[in-house]
């Protein structure tokens, strides 16, 4: 088997997301991208994954030699792989498995931006207003608000919380403007969860997930899972409402220079709202990460 495209140890060694579960026809080899690697993958009759890199002398045939598979889990809707050996387990999501929640997979959007890059998007409550114009924001309301952001060692992840912004549309079924209360996590490299208030249960959150799947270093698949109460709305108007705010993230990521994320602290000017921005950033330099960013020249 080649070696790796990429040779970033620490971006190896992570679990990746490849595809929904729901997206994959029986029985049928399909292919996609990761880490700048061809991987293929099927359902067998049995119902589990499989996952390999395929190679020219295999075509898309389904290999028979076990050595050849990749690690796989199936978790939140989703087909996990890894081209190394992960310290740790899929982070957890509780709130999926809860009984009375809608998990659903609202869309895989390709995007030519780096995997960080669409990350710290993701984090950044300060474009609502702008770029979600009336539906995530709408002036004057355009202040971020002071929030907390926690590095925490002992979960290996970044915790944002006491984050409120007002918002015309919170939510696919909601009707009037609101004050809405957000936590965001940021458990793996290239994966975040957001957690927002619930238009019907005032004491829950919904929680959005975004799992980015790094096509090459400066292109990704961005993969949404959402987890819901929500007993009203259509699933196709969920998904519409969620392909409709990713559709405006979309050019702005791609307009953005450059695509890699720099982390360095001194190559682009911080201001309060980019808090979990920079705390991202620290994080990610801690890791050691090199695919994706430009790494700090300290």
């Amino acid at each position: 088997m080649p070696e790796f495209t990429c040779k970033d140890p620490v971006a190896l060694n992570l679990w990746h997301v490849i595809a929904s579960v729901e997206e994959v026809a029986d029985g049928s080899v399909q292919r996609t991208q990761l880490l700048g690697d061809q991987v293929a993958f099927t359902q067998r009759a049995d119902g589990d994954f499989i996952v390999w890199r395929p190679t020219d002398s295999n075509s898309d045939s389904v290999p028979s030699d076990p050595a050849v598979l990749l690690p796989v889990q199936q978790k939140y809707g989703y087909i996990w792989t890894t081209f190394g050996t992960p310290e740790h387990d899929i982070f957890a999501i509780p709130e999926f498995d809860e009984s009375d929640r809608r998990n659903i997979h609202a869309a895989t959007f390709g995007v030519h931006v780096s995997a960080p890059r669409a990350i710290e998007n993701f984090l950044d409550m300060g474009h609502f207003p702008y770029v979600h114009t009336d539906i995530l924001g709408a002036e004057p309301h355009t202040e971020v608000k002071e929030y907390y952001v926690d590095v925490s060692e002992e979960r290996d992840e970044i915790v944002a919380t006491n984050c409120k912004f007002w918002q015309p549309i919170a939510a696919a079924g909601s009707t009037d403007g609101a004050d809405v209360d957000y936590i965001y996590r940021v458990p793996h490299p290239y994966c975040s969860v957001l957690y927002k208030s619930c238009p019907g249960e005032e004491s829950r959150l919904d929680a959005i997930a975004v799992f980015v799947q790094p096509v090459d270093e400066e292109h990704v698949r961005a993969h949404m899972m959402l987890t819901l109460i929500d007993e009203v709305s259509a699933d196709t108007a969920i998904r519409l409402f969620q392909q409709t705010i990713f559709g405006q993230d979309k050019p702005i990521l791609e307009n953005q220079y450059p695509k890699r994320l720099p982390l360095d602290p001194r190559a682009e000017t911080p201001i309060r709202a980019d808090k979990s921005a920079i705390a991202y950033r620290r994080w990610l330099t801690g890791k050691g990460i090199t695919y994706g960013v430009i790494p700090s020249a300290a």
